[in-house]
């Protein structure tokens, strides 16, 4: 009867699975489009004119290739925003087919899938522990998947670099980097490539655990 209830109360993870495997691969994509823009910008070098952004509010005229850099950049941030919501809405349901597995509470509760991710500090672990927690529940058997810790320590340096996922500065300011110090840009973006192959493939290995536990408790009751 509790496998029967445990059953009952289990999501499909696989269609959300696929959603976010496919943003984090857009996300990929889309970082590389920003490398390849950022080395174009330092090929090309700095106009004679100065940076975008001159400082008291003064911005010159972009040039064709600083204007469409801002184009990719945008579309960057789109495709961030995507990902965010699809990855968030496949760890809930992951989440939610753990705790029906082993009838336990979940260590983290419901607000810090959301919050554990923007609140500051708490941030450089709770994500992780997030995960790492619903592969122990859903699949007690199997050790944590590596890929989950090479996904954590890539995103970390994307986030905390400053130049990454998160960029603190303007796409003028990120423009007047590229032609002074492009080397820094592009090791942040190569992080955030690797975090988004990373969380794909920790997001197909943690599904396949849960289908698999799953196929195995439908077995069972037949």
């Amino acid at each position: 009867m509790k496998d029967q209830i445990a059953q009952s109360a289990l999501r499909p993870v696989r269609g959300t699975a696929l959603c976010a495997v496919a943003a984090l691969v857009l996300v990929g994509v889309a970082w590389t489009a920003r490398a390849v823009w950022q080395i174009r910008l330092a090929a090309a070098g700095q106009p004679s004119s100065g940076p975008p952004d001159q400082g008291d509010g003064v911005h010159r005229p972009l040039t064709g290739l600083e204007d469409a850099y801002h184009i990719v950049s945008s579309l960057g941030d789109a495709a961030t925003v995507v990902c965010a919501i699809a990855f968030i809405s496949w760890l809930w349901r992951v989440r939610d087919n753990a705790y029906a597995f082993s009838g336990q509470r979940p260590r983290y509760s419901w607000p810090w899938v959301y919050l554990g991710w923007i609140v500051p500090i708490v941030n450089l672990w709770i994500p992780r522990g997030l995960v790492a927690d619903i592969h122990r529940t859903g699949a007690p058997e199997r050790p944590l998947p590596r890929v989950v810790n090479w996904w954590w320590a890539l995103w970390l340096i994307g986030v905390v670099s400053g130049v990454g996922l998160m960029y603190k500065d303007s796409t003028d300011e990120v423009i007047a980097r590229a032609y002074s110090d492009v080397g820094l840009l592009l090791a942040a973006d190569a992080a955030v490539v690797g975090a988004a192959v990373a969380g794909a493939l920790m997001v197909r290995a943690l599904t396949s655990a849960q289908e698999d536990r799953l196929a195995a408790g439908v077995a069972a009751l037949q």
